[in-house]
């Protein structure tokens, strides 16, 4: 390399050198150079954590949808395989839609088409909440059978309603006290009536129908169940679907061993012969094998009754007693055949009743529905129906205190019987002023002849016109009376919670004192509780039957005199826990009786009753005629062979 090329590159070299040192970054440029690298790559690292997070989103995605897709398509076939064609109706949202009229509100579910709860409007339970005779959830109300040889029970199935309401409420005119539910008022002034369809859909053309009705002032919801194209998917050798109707039996009234617990069961009627019902005492069941009209779920004051537009084929009834403290009575089930037409369209047409068991209006519902009320044996029966009960609505239609209702009631009666129990007192005091013919008769006659004793003491009476009997046929007259009343007041749901004086609900017992502490007998046989007007019933039932006593003769019998005052107070025990309108009742008639006793002792003199007696002793003995003869000649007979015997 020459001289001047090495010149020329240390030249270059240099410039290149001082180049550099001229432009070289100070310390600052030099950090935030780095700072921009950093953010560069901060940048690009963030972009692809992004980047990776929605391919892992985007790939979490796509797998739960396609997991959804095969759980739907499980479910899908699952339903299939239980339900066979009725799988669309498996699944759904339940809907409550409610009926409503002036005396009910009454809530219908989608899911099973079945009633939901039934609350009566004008009445309060005993603790003044709403009264429901189905609590809300509480009822199991469903058809059964078998379609394609799967069990189907639509309760489990869901309906579609035919109406877009949620509430549907009828109105009509305004109702008058004592004329709710009366169909004759209903009759001359209709109000609205609204049906409602719930549809169970199979498939095309392939339904169930529930169709159910409700009309101003009633207390009848109409029910009918309908099938359509249904002969296609049951089995063809089904004879009957099963529909059953069971629910738990709220407690109404505050527990009483003589109350709601005792007049709770279920009673039905056969076509074409009498109402009859389960054990009323103890859990109970019966196969009905012949037609049934109705099947009524009863309580004390109310009802749920089932109706057939025709009848049932068959039914099995069951009631199940829950423990008195239980917040419900009882559980009530039912289970009826539908006969099943496998070649055509079915209807079966019914209706409930949910309502009062008041009688008037059992009545007018007919088929004998107000036997559910228990008006007593046949004679006392009609006594209630005739008597009683017109005599009880008459006053109530102009009365408003129900304890002035009863002691009306209480005088009618008492006038009414007033010549049977003057007829009686007579009688008595005739008796009475024999006393001493009959001493006479005894001392002649000694025990062991009671045949002749008979014979002497029967002449005298027929001689001077008295008849043994006469004072107990007056007294037997009056107690259909006496016993319609026992029944009628206890079963009257016009008292229910009707106050008087201290009773704040005469149709149960009026407590004035009570206690938490049970007494062994005591607490089974009296109660736990002190009844002031079963107190008082007693007091003058004693008063009563002492006033009596002094116008009988019970030498003969000495036990007589001691059995006047044990069944008062054997009575006192029994009614302790009874409606306290009956004990106020009793209460009254016995006042009413001890001012005839004196009213009528003071119109009879025993010395005039005694003259008159002897005056007839002495009149020639009437002929007697064949049958006394006959009737002594057995006398005889019988006397004679005894003293064989001996």
């Amino acid at each position: 390399m020459d001289k001047n090329t090495t010149i020329g590159l240390v030249l270059i070299v240099g410039v290149l050198v001082l180049f550099s040192v001229l432009n070289k970054p100070s310390q600052e440029e030099i950090e935030a150079a780095k700072q921009r690298r950093d953010s560069i790559e901060m940048v690009k690292y963030q972009m692809q954590q992004e980047a990776q997070k929605q391919e892992e989103e985007t790939s979490q995605n796509i797998e739960p949808a396609l997991s959804e897709q095969e759980t739907e398509a499980s479910k899908i076939n699952e339903l299939k395989n239980l339900y066979g064609d009725f799988h669309s109706a498996a699944t759904g949202e339940e809907e409550i839609i409610t009926l409503e009229n002036n005396l009910m509100r009454v809530k219908l579910s989608t899911k099973g088409g079945k009633i939901y709860s039934v609350e009566l409007k004008n009445y309060k339970r005993h603790d003044s909440t709403a009264l429901f005779l189905i609590e809300d959830n509480n009822a199991q109300h469903s058809l059964s059978f078998f379609a394609q040889n799967r069990n189907i029970e639509t309760s489990e199935l869901f309906f579609k309603p035919s109406e877009n309401e949620k509430d549907i409420v009828v109105s009509g005119p305004l109702v008058p006290k004592g004329k709710e539910g009366n169909l004759k008022f209903n009759g001359d002034q209709p109000g609205q009536t609204r049906d409602l369809v719930l549809r169970l859909e199979v498939g095309s053309d392939k339904y169930i129908d529930y169709v159910y009705s409700i009309s101003h002032n009633s207390y009848i919801i109409g029910y009918d169940i309908r099938t359509h194209g249904m002969e296609r998917i049951i089995n063809t050798n089904t004879g009957y679907l099963n529909f059953t109707f069971d629910y738990d039996v709220p407690r109404q009234e505050r527990p009483s061993k003589y109350g709601e617990d005792r007049y709770t069961s279920i009673y039905y009627k056969f076509k074409d012969d009498e109402v009859d019902h389960l054990n009323l005492n103890k859990s109970d069941s019966d196969e009905l094998k012949t037609p049934v009209k109705w099947i009524g779920f009863k309580q004390l004051f109310f009802s749920s009754i089932l109706i057939s537009d025709d009848a049932f084929p068959n039914a099995m009834v069951k009631s199940e007693k829950k423990e008195m403290e239980d917040r419900y009575v009882a559980n009530f089930r039912s289970e009826i055949g539908l006969p099943f037409d496998n070649q055509s369209d079915n209807n079966y047409g019914m209706s409930f009743y949910f309502g009062p068991n008041h009688y008037n209006t059992l009545r007018m519902v007919g088929h004998d529905m107000q036997k559910i009320i228990n008006l007593g044996w046949p004679v006392v029966r009609e006594v209630n129906r005739y008597l009683i009960i017109p005599v009880f609505n008459f006053l109530r239609s102009r009365i408003n205190n129900f304890g002035i209702i009863i002691l009306i009631l209480t005088i009618l009666i008492r006038i009414i019987v007033t010549p049977f129990t003057y007829k009686s007192y007579v009688s008595q005091a005739k008796m009475k002023a024999l006393k001493p013919e009959i001493d006479d008769i005894n001392k002649k006659y000694p025990k062991d002849k009671a045949m002749e004793r008979q014979q002497a003491t029967m002449a005298l009476y027929k001689k001077v016109g008295v008849s043994p009997m006469g004072g107990c046929l007056p007294m037997l007259f009056q107690m259909p009376i006496l016993i319609a009343m026992f029944y009628f007041f206890p079963g009257s749901i016009e008292l229910r919670q009707e106050s008087f004086l201290w009773a704040t609900d005469l149709s149960t017992y009026d407590s004035i004192f009570s206690w938490n502490t049970n007494i062994p007998i005591l607490s089974s046989i009296y109660g736990n509780h002190i009844s002031l007007f079963t107190l008082l019933m007693t007091v003058t039932t004693i008063l009563q039957q002492k006033l009596l006593g002094q116008n009988q003769d019970t030498s003969a019998m000495p036990g007589m005199k001691y059995m006047m005052y044990f069944m008062p107070v054997f009575f006192m025990f029994i009614l302790n826990s009874y409606s306290s309108g009956l004990s106020y009742y009793y209460f009254l008639s016995n006042v009413i009786t001890i001012g005839q006793t004196y009213i009528i002792r003071s119109t009879i003199n025993q010395d005039k009753v005694r003259a008159q007696l002897l005056a007839s002793k002495k009149k020639p003995a009437k002929k007697k005629s064949g049958f006394q003869k006959r009737l002594e000649d057995l006398q005889r007979q019988q006397e004679a062979q005894r003293k064989k015997k001996r």
